[in-house]
């Protein structure tokens, strides 16, 4: 979904750069993972054990990267990438190095202030998505992090009344919040947000506390049918295309058995320059000695990053493209 600095007519550049990158086979979206330094404590994820000194060895640009691949979409993550107080400085490099691109930052809000994401969006930030897996404590207790839910619910009316309109929500579907699927997209769009969908693997470190249950397999797709008609009815808040949430239950099914594009359609660079074709791969080279992936026999996960990557391009996504969040009353049905 475009936000409102975006027109119409920027979607058929959108178009016509997409096209160029699948036809050079070069990556559509790049993230850069502008440090391995967090502080939260999430049992999936270990980045908050990353050593403090590590931050000596953290680039100060991602702009010639940027620049050579030339990506439609990136995205700033990490980490936690607010820890870094040169980050608006990385973003603006970026933003001048690319001239049509879509730029996000994944952070878990637990930083953000109305005063930081103002600056970090005047840096060139068109979306800011920030994790949320549940609406009450639970979401704290996951991420180590005391108040953080009521923090989120607090910051994003107030980064709406300085007129930042891309904020999004993500949510991994974890084992223990599939009942919270529906509320969040609910309160999504009571604040005028979107949501995006990704689903929970345990090929991070190893933790399958959160990895959906076979037995879970109805309850999930009940779920997911409910969320497809939602978005046939209103497009706008939930982001994911409808062919990756109707791909989650054949993942849990354990039926994904399509080669894996991340590499190809996406990548992630460290904060010294690596490349790896996945989050959860070691890097394989510096990104100034790109070489093409290939299609990996792989299905230890079904991100939102790998399902999209293999999406076909339906009139429905072209719809989601061009659709934006509205806000509704809370009050009313």
């Amino acid at each position: 979904m475009l936000t409102r600095e975006f027109k119409p007519w920027h979607v058929a550049l959108f178009a016509v750069k997409y096209a160029h990158l699948t036809i050079t086979k070069r990556p559509v979206l790049v993230n850069f993972e502008v440090t391995m330094r967090c502080n939260a404590h999430c049992g999936f994820c270990d980045y908050w054990k990353t050593d403090p000194s590590a931050k000596a060895s953290e680039v100060n640009s991602f702009a010639d990267a940027a620049r050579y691949f030339n990506p439609m979409v990136i995205t700033f993550t990490g980490g936690e990438p607010t820890l870094r107080r040169d980050l608006e400085d990385i973003v603006s490099g970026v933003d001048r190095a690319i001239s049509t691109k879509y730029m996000t930052l994944l952070t878990h809000g637990g930083m953000l202030t109305p005063e930081r994401a103002r600056s970090i969006w005047k840096a060139g930030i068109n979306q800011f998505n920030i994790s949320l897996d549940y609406l009450d404590e639970r979401h704290d207790k996951a991420r180590g992090i005391p108040g953080l839910t009521n923090k989120i619910m607090g910051v994003i009316p107030r980064m709406r009344a300085i007129g930042i309109s891309g904020i999004r929500f993500n949510t991994v579907i974890k084992r223990d919040n599939l009942d919270q699927l529906l509320p969040i997209v609910a309160r999504a769009r009571e604040l005028g947000c979107g949501v995006n969908f990704s689903c929970y693997t345990d090929s991070k470190n190893g933790n399958s506390d959160g990895t959906i249950d076979r037995a879970q397999t109805k309850q999930l797709e009940d779920v997911v049918r409910q969320l497809l008609e939602l978005k046939k009815r209103k497009r706008g808040v939930i982001t994911n295309s409808d062919y990756y949430l109707e791909q989650i239950p054949r993942y849990v099914r354990g039926e994904i058995t399509e080669p894996c594009r991340s590499g190809m359609r996406t990548i992630h660079i460290n904060p010294m320059g690596h490349v790896k074709r996945c989050p959860d791969f070691p890097t394989d080279f510096h990104w100034s000695e790109f070489r093409k992936y290939e299609p990996i026999a792989c299905n230890a996960c079904f991100y939102a990053c790998r399902g999209e990557a293999q999406a076909p391009l339906r009139v429905s996504r072209l719809r989601d493209i061009m659709a934006t969040p509205v806000m509704t009353d809370p009050h009313r049905s």
